[in-house]
């Protein structure tokens, strides 16, 4: 950047930089005078003012034109520019001037500007000097958390919303299997801890292949979204329905017994049977079927084991046929 001239041969005014605004008469001359040796320097457009990472021993005030905040991706080259600008009468810097720590941000200049360079030094003898000053900084560092804390809190609720988003299926609407491998060894956990029953049903539709050969895959995808909505409308709100894989599909329900688990398992096969995929010709579903397995948690077993005895009866239900729910 290069330097133009000092402040006192300026036109700009010390009232109307934010930090030596409602100072008192007494205090102003002062101020003036102190400021009157600091450098005014120009930064063209596009130009590093501050750079991230480095070390900081001054403050910079806007005159002139606007900065604004931009950072680093990873590879640490490519500037990326955000939303956070400066206009006049506003300054960047003040904590490095303070903790005498590196910056946490890159600050370029988004126009051709004008800017106060007020050293390290200088900006203490400020502060010593008049109550205001003091005042006025902490009133922008105030500022300047607050909007921070409100920048983190707003990524958080994008990033949970991003992560709930990667939770589930986008086909079927279901938890996918990411979340299950996620929370069932949680599930299971829990209730061998409190002793209390645990049960899962795995669900497969019959023969999907030759659904999806005889009706294609657009009317197939159709029939799983069908086969997910008939197994969350009849779970209780405390049930997990996942997608487990292609055609599979695995209900949790916690706090249940075999005997329920068993009389939940046939209430959803029925339900599979009667349910429509084809509603403008008002074909009913029973060339989509499904075959149930359900498994209870036995104090032995882990999540894993747990997945196992579903799949065995999985197994024995379709060896008996579709449409059949086996223990």
């Amino acid at each position: 950047m290069e330097q133009l001239m000092v402040f006192g041969q300026t036109h700009y005014r010390v009232e109307d930089i934010q930090l030596f605004r409602d100072i008192s008469e007494q205090n102003l001359p002062l101020i003036r005078h102190i400021l009157s040796h600091c450098a005014v320097v120009s930064a063209r457009t596009g130009q590093i003012v501050l750079d991230a990472n480095s070390s900081g021993s001054r403050l910079y005030v806007v005159l002139q034109g606007a900065l604004g905040i931009s950072k680093l991706n990873d590879d640490n080259n490519h500037i990326e520019n955000t939303i956070t600008q400066y206009l006049p009468g506003e300054c960047v810097g003040e904590l490095s001037v303070l903790d005498e720590e590196t910056h946490s941000a890159t600050v370029t200049a988004i126009q051709d500007s004008e800017l106060l360079v007020i050293e390290a030094e200088t900006m203490w003898r400020l502060i010593e000097e008049s109550n205001g000053v003091a005042r006025n900084l902490l009133q922008l560092l105030s500022f300047r958390i607050r909007a921070a804390n409100a920048q983190i809190r707003s990524r958080q609720k994008v990033g949970e919303f991003y992560r709930q988003l990667s939770m589930v299926d986008g086909l079927t609407g279901l938890h996918n299997r990411a979340w299950l491998n996620n929370q069932l060894p949680a599930l299971v956990q829990q209730a061998q801890a409190n002793t209390t029953a645990l049960s899962i049903i795995l669900v497969d539709l019959d023969h999907f292949k030759r659904f999806n050969d005889t009706y294609g895959h657009v009317l197939g995808d159709d029939a799983l979204q069908t086969a997910a909505k008939v197994l969350n409308a009849g779970l209780r709100p405390t049930d997990f329905a996942a997608r487990y894989g292609g055609e599979e599909m695995m209900v949790i329900l916690p706090g249940t017994a075999q005997k329920q688990a068993y009389t939940v398992a046939q209430r959803l096969c029925n339900r599979l049977a009667k349910a429509r995929v084809f509603h403008e010709h008002n074909k009913a579903l029973p060339h989509i079927t499904g075959s149930f397995g359900v498994a209870t948690l036995s104090e032995e077993q882990d999540f894993s084991a747990l997945i196992e005895a579903a799949d065995q009866a999985l197994y024995r239900a379709k060896e008996a046929g579709r449409n059949q729910v086996a223990l």
